[in-house]
């Protein structure tokens, strides 16, 4: 048997992280003396000290340590500690975001944001949409899209042994995002990809999306950062437009469909607003009737 002191310094966990383990019932002592309460423990008990300390430095909560023990097979043993890695790593994944968007906020002389003022016309997609919670949406889009992929390839599959395909994709995909989404962390979400002949299977189905003036920018490298830009837009249209409620438009020009590495994304935001006077784009370019100059 070995004094709680020994067995301290052959596991490296401290005497007081010992009695916190012998209370919550992790690594109970081999015995209690009935008169002093000192502990004592066996030799063989020094392998479970060992795979306690490690599992805690892993941040598993005590009990899911309590559950990894108590279970004889290790193929259940593994598939616990394999969800909790898991959760480490989405963690990991949230914390480098904030970091991307801290560091980005700290700098001390951001580039100026380009912003385009542009009249879309109404164009008709193929598009799912739904009521999506925030912190589901990236899920909730890479499913979506994938589902919009599968029916225009089965579409086009299909036509070329009837002659009615759905049509040629007209540019990037896109999506349509409510503000509620952001403000109140639920609300409707639109993912589409342009189409002459818009099919409908399973959730897919034809949307006319609406003409609408925006505030365009361009988000350049992954989203870690992309609220950022949105803030920067946002405080743009503040400044030089008169913004309109609508859903906040997004278009893919170059996505995780394009190429693997995130540095070469490309994501452009639209702002809806309304302008009044016919003059020039921030570009230089003449503008539609009923836009004026920004600012």
């Amino acid at each position: 048997m070995l004094a709680i002191g020994e067995f301290s310094t052959l596991t490296h966990l401290s005497v007081r992280t010992l009695r916190r383990y012998h209370d919550a019932g992790l690594l109970v002592p081999a015995a209690v003396d009935e008169a002093t309460g000192y502990r004592s423990y066996a030799p063989e008990q020094i392998p479970t000290a060992q795979v306690i300390h490690r599992l805690r430095e892993l941040d598993v909560p005590l009990p899911a340590v309590r559950r990894i023990l108590a279970s004889p097979d290790p193929t259940d043993r593994a598939a616990l500690v394999a969800a909790h890695l898991r959760d480490l790593e989405a963690e990991l994944a949230r914390t480098r975001a904030a970091v991307a968007s801290l560091r980005r906020l700290l700098e001390p002389t951001p580039p100026p944001l380009a912003v385009e003022l542009r009249a879309v016309p109404a164009t008709t997609v193929a598009a799912v949409e739904g009521e999506v919670a925030h912190d589901d949406l990236l899920a909730w889009y890479a499913g979506a899209m994938a589902e919009l992929d599968a029916a225009l390839r089965s579409g086009q599959d299909a036509g070329h042994d009837t002659g009615h395909d759905t049509g040629p994709t007209a540019g990037p995909p896109g999506g349509a995002f409510d503000n509620a989404l952001f403000e109140v962390g639920r609300g409707h979400a639109l993912v589409h990809r342009p189409t002459t002949r818009p099919p409908r299977r399973g959730r897919v189905h034809p949307v006319l999306l609406p003409a609408v003036e925006l505030a365009v920018t361009v988000h350049a490298g992954p989203h870690d950062d992309i609220d950022v830009t949105y803030g920067e837009l946002g405080a743009w249209v503040v400044a030089n437009a008169l913004a309109v409620a609508g859903p906040v438009r997004e278009t893919y020009l170059v996505g995780p469909r394009d190429t693997a590495e995130p540095a070469a994304w490309r994501t452009e935001i639209g702002w809806p607003v309304f302008r009044v006077a016919a003059s020039r784009t921030p570009s230089g370019r003449p503008g539609p009737a009923g836009w004026d100059a920004p600012g």
